[in-house]
């Protein structure tokens, strides 16, 4: 049923503050928003509904910065935005989501949330710890904002008249540089134990400092994420590590006690690591991811994985080698025991777990290979994967530089010189060659 306006516009908070923006005291443009999200949002306003542009989007805006996303929140419902636009599909279990699909782009829209207090208690569903596993509550605009988690996200661009709304002191937090829950830390990070890594996240990606109240839980409710599903952990640790900050959220996730979470074996090694390893590597490894995403250049969760998880590897190799495997078998074994013990807690995808083994592998290849082998090896499909895996190996002091600096000559050569420089058609044996036979 369509709504005027009026029915739309925000009230004053309850400490009698106007949340409205006008907009000449902000700086968000619709020149600044994505023609599709622009083309929803007018859709909704001119059948009635309220239509706000929210959270990330308005947040980066605000700062200047290019989002990479645009959400929009409506009091439509998930059916009546379906009925409003054709291309529309709905998904979603715990709460249910618009998405309108454009030509290689698509639009998410959600309902304004409530608080939960409706009369009948349907559509929200908590575990005895207080864990959301649904939400289907719907409301106004004024409490889907309290029901989002941090100031900076709970901020509204409106259609209508152009304004940002602000019920919960988001704008001053953006230019403090302030990440904030909004409402009792200790009671959102039990509905969601996923926030603590969100605060890590956001404060890694916004260069924020997390408020005092906001942090002082984190490590004694750290444990929370045992519960949660290694599926959805898979998706916020790549969030965390592939989005060009993955230093700074590496030093938080360490300084809050979250790394040993999600990644317990690194973590029990860093605990007891010797010379700085694998602190170092791990260092150089998310250094490099970050210069990747910087430079528009691809990064996958394979690389990541058999990053973070080499030095557990090593471990269990060596064990095993004790108890009298062979060399390759140890390594195939150990491959397969780590990886498994690692989805218990961050599920990884079976086409990713393929491309950390032949990453893994990759590196025995590459000091043991010579000659006609060295060439073959040269058109592996993730040959490049493993240079670049072994070059920073060598750059941590775990692998011999010399063979790092071979390899990669031979990869730059022209294709006539590779035999001469492997050792064939009368080139000889030359020192890098023997070292890497050794």
């Amino acid at each position: 049923m369509n709504q005027s306006s009026a029915a739309h516009s925000p009230t004053a908070d309850a400490g009698g503050r106007d949340p409205v923006i006008p907009r000449p005291e902000h700086e968000v443009s619709r020149q600044q928003i994505c023609p599709n999200a622009l083309k929803v949002l007018y859709r909704l306003h001119g059948k009635g509904y309220g239509a706000y542009l929210v959270g990330g989007s308005v947040r980066d805006l605000l700062l200047g910065r290019e989002p990479k996303d645009f959400d929009i929140a409506t009091d439509a419902r998930p059916e009546e935005v379906r009925e409003v636009f054709r291309n529309c599909r709905l998904i979603g279990r715990r709460f249910r989501l618009a998405h309108v699909h454009f030509k290689g782009d698509i639009v998410e829209v959600a309902t304004f949330r409530g608080s939960g207090s409706d009369a009948n208690g349907e559509g929200k569903v908590r575990t005895e710890e207080g864990l959301i596993l649904r939400d289907n509550v719907y409301g106004t605009l004024e409490e889907d904002a309290f029901r989002r988690d941090f100031t900076v996200n709970a901020l509204y661009y409106n259609i209508d008249d152009f304004s940002v709304v602000d019920y919960v002191g988001g704008l001053e937090d953006l230019r403090a540089g302030r990440l904030r829950l909004i409402g009792d830390p200790e009671t959102r990070y039990c509905e969601d134990p996923v926030r603590m890594l969100r605060a890590v996240r956001f404060a890694a990606k916004l260069g924020f400092f997390i408020e005092a109240a906001t942090a002082a839980p984190i490590t004694r409710m750290s444990h929370l994420l045992e519960d949660v599903p290694a599926a959805r952990l898979f998706e916020e640790v790549n969030k965390l590590f592939l989005s060009g900050t993955s230093v700074a959220a590496y030093q938080l996730l360490r300084r809050f006690r979250l790394f040993e979470r999600v990644f317990p074996e690194t973590a029990d090694l860093l605990a007891e690591e010797e010379n700085n390893f694998p602190h170092t590597f791990l260092t150089h490894v998310f250094e490099d991811t970050d210069r990747r995403v910087t430079d528009d250049l691809p990064v996958t969760p394979a690389f990541l994985f058999a990053a973070l998880l080499w030095h557990p590897l090593q471990r269990e190799r060596a064990v095993l080698e004790e108890e009298g495997y062979p060399p390759e078998d140890a390594m195939q074994k150990a491959a397969g025991r780590v990886l498994r013990r690692q989805t218990r807690q961050v599920a990884l995808p079976k086409r990713f777990a393929e491309g950390v083994r032949e990453i893994w592998a990759l590196q025995g290849r590459m000091e043991r290979s010579r000659g006609k082998r060295a060439l073959r090896l040269l058109g592996h499909p993730r040959f490049r994967a493993g240079f670049d895996f072994l070059a920073l190996r060598g750059r941590s002091g775990e692998a011999d530089p010399e063979l790092v600096r071979w390899w990669k000559d031979l990869m730059d050569a022209p294709e006539s010189q590779r035999p001469k420089m492997v050792g064939l058609k009368g080139g000889g044996s030359n020192r890098n060659g023997n070292r890497q036979s050794a």
